[in-house]
């Protein structure tokens, strides 16, 4: 298509796709599949890679992150983010209601607007017809800092207005992350040896100032928008309830179903009260409600104080804390062998609640609080979240309180305990730890480490129960009779799960290292050791310097290599599998050619071959299958339904291959 052509279907493009954003985001109501969403936005690159002038600050492409920034600048508010007043209760509230009519000079009752005060971080989003120009945090409440690159990766951030918007548009809301996903993350990063955070409004807040807005991107930020700053407009909005509606229409997100519009103060204190018992059941942070005076006359009649407006106030809830002593402290063994301290607490009752346990995190934790067994501290609920301690008590001290120490072997199984450099927690280095063995049976048994078809979440499980198995050894010594014990097994489903367990003895000996589930050894660095080392018997003799020495490891895979393979459980295990038949065989890499050294990222789905597949034969052929693309990537093999790593190939301009042309390729090294 020419230009004229493309700018007219760009336009297109974008304003679909803007609208489904806000269907999906704002009013969670999406009217086409996530697959037909992609197959649009892939459209959209398309064209602005064959039209770079058309990828604007406002295209729909702007949401990944831009280039990192050397600090944040300054920005300032053109009105004030003032502070609220707070209040503590009934009778607070009924002051400020009649602070209020006293100023007002009238005995009416006051319409009222009552929202949820979001638990998260304050912005504001400034947008010059109809697109969006900056983004700030509160700061000081006069000047904040630009974080605008980061506030357009949020899917809830509009990047264009829709409808009656005015010329200039100055909102404030709140970025949050919801108690899920804030788990979910905190998880990733315990299992990833990075510290974990100590609550979402912590989270949040480091997201938004990452100077590299592609962090941003990856955490589960959103936005609750609450209010705004100057509004140019021929018709502005005539109260708080009034601005609510236009904000959603124009395409902000906005908690109207956390709202309530009431005639006098007892509604509004029914309202706190209300979700005073709720706050537990929401699926983010709140600590309070906020009540607005709703007629905007009234509120620049009442005007502002030096900090807060006179017009609103913050009722905050009854603190979620309390003060108990930490009676033991309890070694928790996770999924990956990752230990965890937990507080064991005199049970005391927080919120509601009588809470017994606290999360210690990790020892970079322990000693940065200087906690001890014995101490008086000072515990904290949130949500659904399992307590944390957040303060020792230090001057009730009687000398009597124990240090919490690093464990030196697992307290499950007494393997020993790894912390590798620059990780905080400390793992487990056992294979037949119980409290890893069911996922690492699974990993073990999974496809594209010993693939034993059939072996899944179910008869792992069974396994499991009767005792049949305490590590990745006794798989081979099962027999029919054993499967007979588990419920609706039958002869022929019982020798099809032994024909898969025999076969997968002779495994590669790279698939058999990455089914070990040995520490940073993931399947490509397995397929690293395999090629360099050549036998399991000289990988498991490697000194720390020869580990080093290999390309792509680096200290912490040496470390874990070395931690794995001196563990006498570890070796028991490995000898029991080799007494039973397990032979990985080496790998037969032909060197040199035209793949050598070349790097290859599959993505889509093939006819001919499973992705996996085109790995393996990239790199019978000397060559290195990858699974993110990079500037240092060869080729990208794309076959159908190919996504963003096909658009990030075309952005670096690395080679594409498609099916038909990546099998000639390796029809033609093959015959050389």
């Amino acid at each position: 298509m020419d230009f004229q052509q493309a700018t007219r279907r760009h336009a297109e493009l974008s304003r679909e796709l803007h609208r489904h954003n806000y269907l999906y985001h704002v009013l969670d109501r999406p009217e086409i599949s996530d697959a037909e969403y992609d197959r649009l936005y892939r459209e959209l690159l398309i064209i602005e890679e064959a039209f770079p002038e058309l990828a604007t600050p406002a295209s729909p492409s702007q949401r990944v992150g831009a280039a990192p920034l050397a600090k944040f600048e300054p920005v300032r508010h053109t009105l004030p983010m003032l502070s609220l007043e707070n209040a503590f209760g009934a009778e607070e509230i009924r002051e400020f209601d009649a602070r209020t009519r006293r100023f007002l000079h009238t005995a009416d009752e006051i319409a009222y607007l009552c929202e949820l005060k979001m638990d998260g971080v304050a912005v504001e989003l400034v947008y010059r017809e109809g697109r969006l120009e900056t983004g700030a945090t509160r700061g000081d409440g006069n000047t904040g800092e630009k974080i605008t690159e980061n506030l357009k990766t949020l899917p809830s951030v509009p990047l264009v207005l829709q409808g009656d918007f005015p010329a200039l548009l100055e909102v404030r809301g709140e970025v949050y992350m919801d108690l899920a996903d804030f788990q979910a993350l905190n998880r990733q990063r315990e299992e990833g040896g990075l510290p974990v955070f100590a609550n979402p409004r912590n989270a949040t807040a480091g997201s938004l100032r990452q100077l590299d807005s592609a962090v941003t991107a990856r955490r589960p930020l959103k936005i609750a928008c609450y209010g705004a700053g100057v509004i140019e407009s021929n018709a502005p909005p005539v109260s708080q309830s009034d601005l609510l509606q236009r904000l959603r229409r124009w395409g902000f997100r906005v908690h109207l179903e956390a709202t309530r519009a009431v005639r006098g103060i007892d509604g509004a204190i029914a309202f706190f009260s209300e979700f005073s018992e709720k706050r537990e059941t929401l699926p983010y942070e709140i600590d309070g409600v906020v009540i607005k005076v709703d007629d905007w006359a009234l509120q620049r009649e009442l005007g502002e104080k030096s900090r807060s407006p006179r017009w609103a106030i913050a009722c905050k809830f009854p603190p979620r804390q309390a003060v108990t002593i930490i009676e033991n402290v309890h070694l928790q063994v996770g999924r990956t062998g990752a230990i965890t301290p937990v507080a064991c607490l005199r049970p005391v009752e927080v919120s509601g609640v009588t809470v017994s346990r606290a999360s210690l995190h990790n020892w970079d934790e322990i000693d940065r609080l200087d906690v001890m067994k014995g101490d008086h501290v000072v515990v904290e609920r949130a949500g659904d979240v399992i307590p944390d301690v957040v303060r020792v008590l230090k001057d009730e001290r009687t000398g009597s309180e124990e240090k919490i120490l690093l464990p030196a072997v697992c307290p499950e199984c007494g393997s020993p305990v790894a912390k590798l450099e620059g990780e905080v927690v400390p793992r487990c280095q056992g294979l037949s730890c119980p409290a890893q063995r069911k996922e690492l049976l699974k990993h073990f048994a999974s496809r594209n480490a010993m693939d034993i078809e059939g072996l899944g979440d179910r008869y792992i499980e069974q396994l499991l129960r009767l005792e049949l198995v305490r590590d990745v050894a006794d798989l081979y010594r099962l027999s029919r009779s054993d499967f007979h014990r588990f419920e609706r097994m039958g002869e022929k489903l019982a020798d099809k799960l032994l024909t898969a367990i025999e076969g997968s003895k002779h495994r590669s000996l790279p698939r058999f290292v990455y089914a070990l589930g040995i520490r940073h050894v993931g399947e490509h660095v397995a397929k690293v050791l395999g090629r360099q080392f050549g036998s399991l018997e000289a990988l498991a003799a490697a000194s720390r310097e020869e580990l080093l020495a290999v390309h792509e490891v680096g200290p912490q895979v040496a470390q874990s290599v070395l931690n794995f393979f001196a563990s006498p459980v570890n070796r028991e295990i490995l000898a029991r599998m080799q007494a039973a038949g397990v032979v990985p065989e080496a790998v037969d890499r032909r060197a040199g050619g035209r793949f050598s050294g070349k790097t290859f990222v599959f993505t889509g789905s093939f006819e001919k071959f499973k992705r996996e597949q085109g790995a393996g034969m990239v790199e019978q052929l000397g060559g290195r299958a990858a699974g993110s693309v990079s500037k240092k990537t060869d080729y990208v093999v794309a076959g159908d339904k190919a996504g963003s790593k096909l658009e990030r190939a075309r952005e670096l301009g690395v080679a594409i291959l498609d099916e038909k042309s990546f099998l000639q390729l390796i029809e033609q090294e093959a015959s050389e």
